[in-house]
């Protein structure tokens, strides 16, 4: 009975998470219009997660303080940051996905930062909050725990998959551009799964520090913005093949689920 007791609130925070992260961030996107921010800048739905975090912690403060300090399951030393690694991965991904379009089209697609609409570092430090506004609920909140059930591969993996199903958008355009979109969504989330596995310190801005340099990337060398599949194919392909080392490589991936009493 305590076990089921122990699942059933595990269950409850997350479930209280994801309704609240889609509701937000589909009210926040309705909403962005209006207030005349520039998506080019910042888009309000990536804010959606860090919401459904602050939901959870109203009902739930103190285990939501553990995760968010870095508290993992069960025994084992604790990792140092992985910034190197994890940031080389993003630019690994941006390479391969724009050397690959470029050779594809026989253009580079790339665009002068001069060229935007708004200064570029004003963009780079609104898409770092953006993206720490997503990753505080799906890597620094959710991964953790859902690791106090499953193992490392099988968590990442889910939220893989909720995190691109989260953009709804992308279902409105054709679906091998979706399905790009959900491998590279997948595929990212396995490396940050993986590359966060025991890091206490530092998980926000390593997280957003990776999803800000993906962004970027794709803002200057991609145009899947304007609905076109062959960007986003070649993208979702090139996070599969940046995913493939860190799976190989980390002993992580074969961990199970471990024991942990947080409820």
């Amino acid at each position: 009975m305590h076990k089921r007791n122990e699942w059933n609130k595990w269950k409850a925070k997350a479930g209280v998470f994801l309704a609240v992260t889609f509701v937000t961030a589909g009210t926040l996107g309705a909403a962005q219009p209006a207030t005349g921010i520039p998506t080019e800048v910042i888009q309000l739905t990536q804010f959606g997660p860090a919401l459904g975090v602050a939901a959870v912690a109203l009902l739930w403060p103190s285990p939501v303080r553990a995760l968010l300090a870095g508290a993992w399951p069960g025994k084992g030393p604790v990792r140092a940051g992985r910034a190197l690694p994890l940031f080389a991965t993003a630019l690994l991904i941006t390479a391969l996905s724009a050397g690959a379009y470029a050779l594809a089209t026989g253009d580079a697609h790339a665009t002068d930062p001069r060229s935007l609409d708004h200064p570029f570092a004003l963009i780079v430090v609104a898409q770092l909050i953006g993206a720490c506004g997503e990753e505080i609920g799906w890597r620094c909140f959710l991964q953790p725990l859902l690791r106090t059930r499953f193992g490392p591969l099988t968590v990442s993996t889910a939220i893989g998959a909720v995190w691109g199903v989260w953009h709804v958008q992308v279902f409105a355009q054709a679906p091998v551009y979706a399905a790009g979109f959900l491998l590279g969504t997948v595929a990212m989330s396995i490396v940050l799964g993986l590359g966060l596995e025991r890091v206490r310190a530092n998980r926000l801005l390593l997280a957003g520090g990776f999803h800000t340099l993906i962004n970027l990337g794709m803002l200057l060398f991609m145009d899947e913005e304007s609905g076109a599949v062959p960007p986003m194919a070649l993208f979702g392909a090139a996070c599969l093949v940046a995913a493939v080392p860190w799976v190989w490589r980390a002993p992580a991936a074969r961990i199970p689920a471990m024991a942990h009493s947080a409820r």
